[in-house]
């Protein structure tokens, strides 16, 4: 793929109210827009009236229904549902929780099935090692495998080289890609990636917590490559510059565009390694280059394998928070039980599901991951074309 032409069109009228309506909104709701690389003179947040903006967003979603493309009217659909669902709520409106993640997402909220943890917990327990609790024998066997603040940046640069190295072999990058990339702290998110526009990105990993090099390649591959920071450069090349669709010059949070691109970035390192290339990674060269034992390493890896049933529980977590009105203390409770995590990663974690801009977001990661699988296993879509296409979730279902 090559870089976009320097004669650059402009958007068409959809494009333009959708991008307007969208910065209307983030000047209610902030972080409403994770990026935007588009005209500045469409960027105007301005606070307007909710009333105004809902009838705006009513209007829009009839005139979407015009746009010739049925791909491009679909995902447009899909999209100015979502704000008109938000433009609701800023007017007052009270939607059930279950709702109002349908009504952003374009998904179900799913509840985990506690017997299943139950029996997983049982299994965590008498698989791990050690004496003491299991949030302590856990947290033994993390500490064997973090990487300091001050290695971070040195062996994250190395996991992104190969990482990016695997994408561009498997998939058409645009030719001047790029992102920056730094530490950060007091955030809720464990990592970040923030398009810019121009096929730039932003991307940060947050150090609140201990960072392990068991998770580092998942983590960068799902915030760079082949996941958040690649999608976005793939679509914006092909998508605006190619198409002229220039929606999708910004990207929304709290839009069904979530849980495609969280999709995405949840299966981004199944896209470019085995499971069996990834331990081989871990316990050599990554091994070597953070100075840590491989034996740790595969220990923490088990781990991890044994941790894989209990990644619906944040979901489950924000039902009991909001739907069921649970108090805070008791969700806690359920995230230190079923995570066995320490206060500060439940805490973390109930952070984020409490954040008006998270709080459904949430089953973008659990139920987007799932949709992607599953819709890659049968064969309905390939992992390039949820790169480059302008799909929804409606898409991915069987």
């Amino acid at each position: 793929m090559t870089n976009p032409s320097p004669n650059r069109p402009r958007p068409d009228d959809l494009a333009r109210r959708y991008i307007r309506l969208a910065h209307a909104l983030e000047a209610h709701q902030p972080d409403f827009i994770d990026g935007y690389g588009g005209p500045a003179d469409l960027a105007d947040r301005t606070l307007r009236p909710a009333s105004e903006l809902l009838s705006e967003a009513q209007a829009l979603h009839n005139d979407v229904q015009s746009e010739p493309d049925p791909t491009r009217r679909t995902f447009l659909d899909r999209q100015v549902r979502a704000m008109h669902t938000l433009t609701r709520m800023l007017t007052g409106e009270t939607l059930p929780y279950a709702e109002e993640v349908r009504g952003l997402y374009d998904i179900e909220p799913e509840r985990a099935d506690l017997a299943e943890l139950d029996t997983a917990l049982r299994e965590l327990d008498t698989a791990l090692p050690g004496r003491g609790s299991l949030e302590e024998r856990e947290a033994a066997v993390r500490s064997k495998v973090t990487v300091p603040p001050s290695e971070l940046m040195r062996v994250s640069g190395a996991i992104l080289t190969e990482l990016r190295r695997r994408t561009a072999s498997r998939y058409d990058l645009p030719d001047g890609e790029n992102f920056s990339f730094e530490l950060a702290t007091n955030k809720p998110w464990g990592g970040y990636s923030r398009p810019l526009g121009n096929l730039q990105s932003y991307i940060a990993i947050n150090t609140d917590l201990p960072v392990t090099l068991t998770g580092l390649p998942d983590l960068l591959a799902h915030e760079g490559y082949p996941g958040h920071h690649a999608e976005h450069a793939m679509k914006e090349a092909r998508l605006v510059w190619e198409l002229g669709w220039f929606e999708h010059n910004i990207q929304l949070i709290n839009a069904p565009e979530g849980v495609i691109t969280e999709g995405i970035a949840m299966n981004a390192l199944d896209a470019v390694m085995t499971p069996g290339e990834v331990t081989d990674w871990l316990t050599g060269d990554l091994a070597k280059v953070a100075g840590i034992d491989p034996d740790a390493v595969r220990e923490a890896l088990r781990l991890a394998q044994l941790k894989e049933p209990f990644k619906g529980v944040s979901g489950h977590a924000a039902m009991m928070l909001h739907a069921d009105g649970a108090p805070a203390k008791e969700v806690l409770d359920f995230f230190r039980h079923y995570n066995a995590a320490t206060p500060e990663r439940a805490q973390k974690s109930l952070e984020f599901i409490s954040q008006p801009t998270f709080r459904g977001y949430i089953f973008t990661y659990s139920v987007g991951r799932r949709l992607v699988r599953e819709a890659i296993e049968r064969g309905a879509v390939t992992f390039g074309q949820l790169l480059t296409e302008a799909l929804t979730p409606g898409a991915l279902r069987p």
